[in-house]
């Protein structure tokens, strides 16, 4: 035993010089570079003298260094680019003039007088100032329109399509007509025949009468509702109808199915061909009579939906009658007249000696 000491603990371990020299340094490198870093500085790092925070100097916190400024971020303003050519071309414009301002108030104060001036004439006007186009003639041409039709604009829009289908249906009556009247011209030249004059009258009576006579009275009948034009709508057009079925068979002066079969067994070229004509023209006179039909039917149901009978289209026919002028002068007369000749027969009677 007597190798070892017999004081383990004699020496001190704080006596070793790497120890003393640790106590004396209490704050070591890592932490002294921790406090000296700035994250915000854009400048050399700053060395700052080493502070030892403890009881009798204590961190201050909320205090900021005044000689380190705060991290602004400038907002960046774009321009657009319209917005700059605009003001550029403004800028770059010559300013208008005094003469060109007052040019433009004279055009202005000429373009109000003639809107006031049309007002007032429309304004003025005893009837409606449309003017017809109907049928469509030159203004060159003697005879002027005698109607005014616009279907989209009188029209209601959910029976613009059936008041055109009826437009078409007069146009296709009359082009069977004018064709019928071609074919019986083509007839006289080849064969002799006559009737091209009841041909001729056919087509120069019933094409301006299914005008005036049918379509317009549809034309009235859905433009207001009027139970009276139906009335006349249905009358007229049933008489088409039956005539386009007359036409079919062998009636002079139309060329019908019956009548082209004739001509076609007299043989011979030239009846070959009218026959062919006159079979083709009855073709289109029994299509004009099934179209007709439809239509008829057509027209039917939508009177009879729209809730229109025919005690209302008397009482439209009676309250028309007695708005009229030219009725109501006649009847005045007649009223006039019968109290003259009563006043006349009382005063004879009056003045006639009594026995």
């Amino acid at each position: 035993m007597s190798g070892f000491d017999d004081n383990p603990f004699g020496d001190s371990p704080f006596q070793d010089p790497s120890i003393q020299q640790a106590t004396r340094n209490p704050v070591n490198s890592a932490t002294q570079n921790l406090e000296d870093y700035n994250p915000f500085g854009d400048g050399p790092e700053v060395q700052r003298p080493t502070t030892v925070r403890g009881a009798a100097n204590p961190p201050q916190y909320g205090t900021l260094d005044q000689s380190k400024s705060p991290a602004v971020m400038s907002p960046t303003q774009e321009t657009s680019p319209s917005f700059t050519r605009g003001t550029s071309q403004q800028n770059n414009s010559a300013p208008i003039s005094t003469a060109e301002l007052q040019r433009r108030q004279e055009e202005l104060e000429k373009k109000a007088r003639e809107l006031e001036r049309r007002e007032a004439e429309l304004n003025n006007a005893p009837f409606n100032a449309r003017k017809n186009n109907w049928p469509p003639l030159p203004e060159s041409f003697p005879l002027q329109p005698c109607f005014y039709q616009d279907i989209n604009v009188d029209i209601p829009v959910e029976f613009q399509r059936i008041v055109r289908y009826l437009y078409y249906t007069w146009m296709l009556n009359s082009g069977v007509l004018i064709a019928n009247f071609i074919v019986w011209l083509i007839r006289l030249l080849l064969m002799g025949e006559w009737n091209f004059f009841t041909a001729l009258f056919f087509m120069v009576l019933f094409t301006p009468l299914s005008y005036v006579c049918w379509f317009r009275p549809a034309y009235k009948a859905f433009r207001s509702d009027s139970s009276f034009n139906f009335m006349v709508f249905f009358f007229v057009f049933f008489c088409q109808f039956i005539t386009n079925l007359a036409f079919i068979t062998v009636v002079p002066g139309a060329c019908g199915i019956v009548d082209g079969i004739k001509v076609i067994g007299l043989g011979g070229p030239k009846h070959v061909i009218v026959g062919i004509l006159a079979l083709i023209i009855g073709i289109g006179f029994a299509i004009c009579a099934v179209i007709d039909f439809l239509m008829l039917m057509r027209v039917h149901s939508i009177y009879r939906s729209s809730g229109a009978s025919f005690a209302k289209a008397q009482q439209e026919f009676t309250t028309g009658v007695m708005r009229n002028e030219h009725v109501q002068g006649a009847a005045t007369n007649l009223a006039s007249e019968a109290l003259r000749s009563q006043l006349s027969r009382d005063n004879s009677n009056a003045s006639a000696p009594r026995y």
